[in-house]
């Protein structure tokens, strides 16, 4: 494991890509991992790309990439991909959208499935995000699945968050609904040479200026993509924002809420672990049938347990 840790530490693409998967598996040795990695984090900025499927999300990190490399930057991208229904396993799709960069010295892309949740990041995710930043990436980016109102996990992750939003996707309005608003400390306008963008920017300074005071007010960058047009400006916005986080109470906030979370989040880890094994322990199919027919319920049952778990 050491040997490992140190090649990956030393920029080995596989021996990063390794601890990752062990990590990603939850393998009896991704805890010794992530205590080992975790005195080295805390440099990287991270920043969250987020938007509805068709966004042009993708090409955007693409040329962000290119934006962080002119710097002489080291940049590590994880792209949550939905997964296959069948193997769980990411359909890869991001990676491919950005074969620009896929085996450029300096980069470090990885795909990760989805697995089904619904806070638009997977299981790992934060996990994949502390490696890289150990490893010694300069910015980390964390592209989502998609965006709803379940989709805001990647606030408890990114120091950064950008919303991606385009003209005539017919979604806008509901993402501006949906809390994800709130989250958003850059509101990126792609596919800004089609007709309704200007539209699209104006909506989005009207509703931040409905939403309650903030030190930080999100800047509106009007990009394409595809032109790689405006794509430097997002990057400059980034660069002050995490200039701000540094300076700034509120950075310090969100960095210690971020922790309160990411310590909330092992226990629950740790908590459902216990219970699980507690109760494949008590569970037969005499305790089935007897749920069955009514004879026990699973309230009483759950409360057993836990008594069982405590003493």
């Amino acid at each position: 494991m050491d040997k490992l840790l140190t090649r990956a530490f030393d920029g080995d693409p596989r021996s990063i890509g390794r601890l990752i998967s062990l990590v990603e598996a939850e393998s009896p040795e991704s805890k010794e991992i992530m205590k080992k990695i975790y005195p080295r984090t805390g440099k990287a900025h991270v920043i969250g790309i987020t938007g509805s499927p068709g966004a042009g999300k993708s090409t955007f990190v693409n040329r962000l990439i290119s934006q962080f490399k002119a710097e002489g930057k080291k940049v590590g991208v994880i792209a949550i991909d939905p997964s296959s229904p069948f193997t769980g396993g990411a359909i890869l799709g991001d990676r491919l959208r950005m074969q620009d960069h896929a085996v450029e010295e300096g980069v470090f892309i990885r795909s990760m499935g989805s697995r089904g949740n619904l806070g638009g990041v997977s299981r790992g995710t934060h996990e994949a995000a502390l490696i890289l930043d150990a490893c010694g990436f300069d910015a980390v980016i964390i592209e989502t699945v998609g965006v709803g109102q379940s989709e805001v996990d990647i606030v408890k992750i990114a120091d950064t968050v950008c919303l991606i939003l385009t003209p005539g996707m017919g979604d806008d309005v509901q993402i501006m609904k949906a809390g994800i608003m709130e989250i958003a400390d850059v509101f990126v306008v792609n596919k800004a040479d089609k007709e309704g963008a200007d539209k699209v920017a104006a909506d989005v300074q009207v509703m931040l200026k409905m939403l309650s005071e903030r030190e930080w007010v999100p800047p509106v960058a009007l990009v394409s993509s595809n032109k790689n047009t405006g794509v430097d400006r997002v990057k400059e916005i980034i660069t002050e924002h995490a200039k701000y986080l540094a300076e700034s109470a509120e950075g310090r906030r969100r960095r210690w809420s971020q922790l309160e979370m990411e310590v909330e989040s092992i226990l629950r880890g740790e908590i459902s672990a216990i219970v699980e094994k507690s109760w494949k322990a008590r569970k037969s199919d005499e305790l089935m049938q007897s749920l069955s027919e009514r004879r026990a319920d699973p309230y009483t049952l759950a409360g057993e347990i836990m008594e069982e778990i405590i003493k």
